[in-house]
């Protein structure tokens, strides 16, 4: 009991504390356990983006295992990559982010950290797509990606190409994927729709958010394809957690 009222109470003021450090104008955030300042944007949702990451914590979670490789697909501004590279100092990171401010901000966050490999891309289930990543006003952590269609009139920042997770493991010569953190608004609902027979079978673990609210059918493609395969799964904040039963996480 008094455990988890130290803890409360420690919860309490870091989310006090940065706020007021945001207010008072500091961006410039230091966390005793990092091994280098992180950046925050402020009028933006970085803020929330911090406090679900570093004060409530939602990926930090007991895999059973050490990852050693990661890819953070919907890397925003590089938050979760800099705390799975801090919890696994050993592990190397694929962070990939399709929209350029949050990518300016993501190689800010980053510099310092060799073992993060950014990739200015939309993950897909097809390579070499053309995707505009467009603002639908929910903010630095909402920007979505649509295939580019000259018929729709959307407010278009960004051109991309796509990237597959095929792709990546090919490049970095990986029979297995330890870590999959997926947060790209809706455009998991194409990801999961085909092309994943190869990967997820060989994906130990997965965190998604799903965005059904952007994207309708994005729940529904996620649990077809998973349901094809034998993961146990667990809700954790805003995110659900997926272990891959038939692989030894000890790989």
């Amino acid at each position: 009991m008094i455990n988890k009222v130290i803890n409360q109470f420690k919860l309490g003021y870091r989310y006090f504390f940065i706020n007021l450090l945001m207010a008072l104008g500091i961006n410039k955030i230091h966390l005793l356990k990092l091994g280098f300042p992180i950046y925050l944007r402020p009028r933006s949702s970085d803020l929330l983006t911090f406090h679900q990451i570093f004060t409530f914590k939602e990926y930090d979670v007991n895999f059973g295992f050490i990852p050693r490789f990661i890819i953070d697909a919907g890397a925003n501004i590089g938050l979760a990559s800099v705390f799975f590279t801090n919890k696994f100092p050993e592990v190397k990171i694929v962070a990939i982010e399709p929209e350029n401010s949050n990518f300016q901000m993501l190689q800010k966050n980053t510099k310092d950290y060799k073992n993060i490999l950014l990739n200015k891309r939309a993950l897909s289930n097809q390579s070499n797509l053309i995707f505009d990543v467009v603002d639908k006003g929910f903010g630095n952590w909402g920007f979505v990606t649509e295939i580019h269609d000259l018929n729709v009139i959307h407010k278009i920042v960004d051109t991309v190409r796509s990237i597959t997770i095929d792709e990546i493991l090919i490049e970095h010569n990986l029979e297995y994927l330890d870590l999959l953190k997926i947060d790209i608004e809706g455009g998991e609902k194409e990801l999961f729709e085909s092309n994943y027979e190869n990967w997820l079978p060989r994906t130990k673990c997965i965190i998604i958010e799903l965005h059904d609210g952007i994207t309708k059918g994005s729940s529904k493609s996620f649990f077809n394809a998973i349901s094809k395969y034998d993961f146990s799964y667990f809700n954790r904040g805003e995110n659900l957690l997926l272990i891959n039963n038939s692989i030894s996480r000890d790989l």
